[in-house]
C-alpha cells in the first residue's frame, strides 16, 4: 500500500482561503480512497486547538508543534536539511499544498501546489517581506518539486511565463463547492453579523489591497450619491496593507454604510450570500476565486473582474469588468442593482455552471495524480 504524506497545515490554520481549499479537497479524497496510507502532516499544534478527527481510517495525524514559522526559517531561510519525514515517517510521496516545498529525502516523489502568482503580477498588493520572501522560495520550491498542481489554467500560465516551468510539470486543478452552498434563508443572520436591514453588496475575502475593496467603496459612494440606498458587507479576517481601506471608508462618507464583518463562521456563508442582492469580487488578481464559485452556487449574481482566473470560473454566468477601472466597477454594479432581470438571469446561470464545479472532481483528479507519480 503506497504512504502519501500531506501538509495539512494551513486547513488547521486558516478558516478561509488555502486552508478551505485544503479540507475540502482532503475531506473529498477520504470519500474517495480508503486505500492509500495518508499522512497528514500538521505544524504549530497546541493544546489550546486540538487537531480535529481523521477523516478517513487510513488517514493518520502527524503533528509537531513546531510552528509553521519556524520551520519556514530552518527549511527555507537556513536550508537546513531537516527532511519532513522526520514529522511523517518514510513516505513515497509528499505534497505540498501551500507554495512551498520543504527538504524531503532523495528518494521520495514531491508534488506542489502553487495557488497563485500574484506577489509576481500585483507586487503593489503583497506586504514587502512576504513578497521578498516568496520570490526566492516559490521559484525554486517549483523547480525542484517532481511535478506541479496549479489552481487554475491562468496561474499555470504564469508559471510557464514567469518561472519558465515545463508545461507538462504542471497540472490544472480546478476547486469545487461544496453541497452546503445554496440558497439558505436565516433571518437572525443579520442580527449575528449587525447587518442593517438594507440591500447589501457582499465582498468576501481577506482584507488587502490585491482584493480591491477601494474602488469597491467608492462605487458604494457614487451609487448611494446617486439615490440607491444599498449597503457593503465585507467578510474577510484582517490581512495586511489594509489601513488605506479604512481610510477609503472614512473619507468617503462611507463609515455608516460599509459592516467589516471579520471573519464569519463557514456554517454562516451560504446564508450571507444568499441574502445578498450581489455579490461583487473585482479583485486584481485570484487563483482562482472560490467565494464566485459560492455566491453562483447560492444563486446571487456576482460582479468580477476579467483578469487571471476569474473568467475561468465565471464563465458567461457573471458581469465582468476591468478592475481598475473605477467606473466601471460603478456602472456594472449600477446596472445590476436595476435591473431584476439581468439578476435572474444570472442567478439561473450561476446555479448550473456551479453544478461542474465539485470537490469530488477535484479529488478524483488529485489521486490520478498521484497514481502517476507512484507509477
Amino acid at each position: 500500500m503506497p504512504s502519501i504524506g500531506i501538509d495539512y497545515t494551513a486547513a488547521y490554520e486558516q478558516g478561509g482561503g488555502i486552508g478551505r481549499y485544503v479540507r475540502e479537497l482532503i475531506t473529498a479524497l477520504a470519500r474517495l480512497d480508503t486505500a492509500t496510507d495518508y499522512r497528514l502532516f500538521v505544524s504549530g499544534v497546541t493544546a489550546q486547538k486540538p487537531l480535529p478527527a481523521v477523516p478517513g481510517s487510513n488517514f493518520t495525524w502527524r503533528g509537531t508543534s513546531i510552528t509553521p514559522l519556524w520551520l519556514a526559517r530552518l527549511w527555507q531561510r537556513a536550508q537546513v536539511p531537516l527532511h519532513v519525514e522526520l514529522f511523517t515517517g518514510k513516505v513515497d510521496l509528499y505534497h505540498a499544498t501551500d507554495f512551498t516545498l520543504p527538504p524531503t529525502r532523495s528518494t521520495t516523489r514531491t508534488l506542489l501546489t502553487v495557488h497563485d502568482l500574484s506577489f509576481v503580477r500585483v507586487p503593489e498588493a503583497a506586504s514587502p517581506s512576504l513578497k521578498a520572501y516568496l520570490d526566492v522560495v516559490v521559484p525554486r520550491s517549483v523547480r525542484r518539486a517532481d511535478h506541479v498542481l496549479a489552481d487554475s489554467q491562468a496561474t499555470k500560465d504564469d508559471l510557464i511565463a514567469l518561472y519558465q516551468t515545463p508545461a507538462e510539470k504542471i497540472t490544472v486543478l480546478l476547486s469545487g463547492v461544496d453541497a452546503r452552498f445554496q440558497r439558505t434563508e436565516v433571518p437572525s443572520i443579520r442580527a449575528k453579523y449587525q447587518i442593517p436591514e438594507r440591500p447589501y453588496i457582499l465582498s468576501v475575502g481577506t482584507v488587502q489591497p490585491r482584493k480591491n475593496y477601494a474602488r469597491l467603496i467608492k462605487a458604494l459612494a457614487a451609487l448611494r450619491a446617486s439615490g440607491h440606498d444599498v449597503g457593503l458587507v465585507i467578510v474577510g479576517g484582517k490581512g495586511w496593507l489594509e489601513d488605506p481601506i479604512y481610510e477609503t471608508i472614512r473619507s468617503t462618507g462611507m463609515t455608516d454604510y460599509v459592516r467589516m464583518t471579520g471573519f464569519a463562521d463557514d456554517a454562516d456563508l451560504p446564508a450571507l450570500y444568499s441574502q445578498a442582492l450581489i455579490t461583487a469580487l473585482p479583485s486584481l488578481y485570484e487563483g482562482f476565486g472560490i467565494p464566485v464559485l459560492e455566491s453562483m452556487a447560492c444563486g446571487t449574481p456576482v460582479l468580477t473582474s476579467n483578469v487571471s482566473s476569474l473568467p475561468e470560473v465565471a464563465g458567461d454566468t457573471g458581469i465582468m469588468v476591468n478592475p481598475s477601472d473605477q467606473d466601471a466597477i460603478t456602472g456594472a454594479l449600477e446596472r445590476l442593482i436595476t435591473d431584476a432581470a439581468l439578476r435572474a438571469e444570472l442567478s439561473r446561470r450561476g446555479l448550473e455552471r456551479a453544478k461542474t464545479f465539485t470537490w469530488d472532481a477535484a479529488a478524483q483528479q488529485l489521486a490520478s495524480v498521484y497514481r502517476s507519480m507512484l507509477g
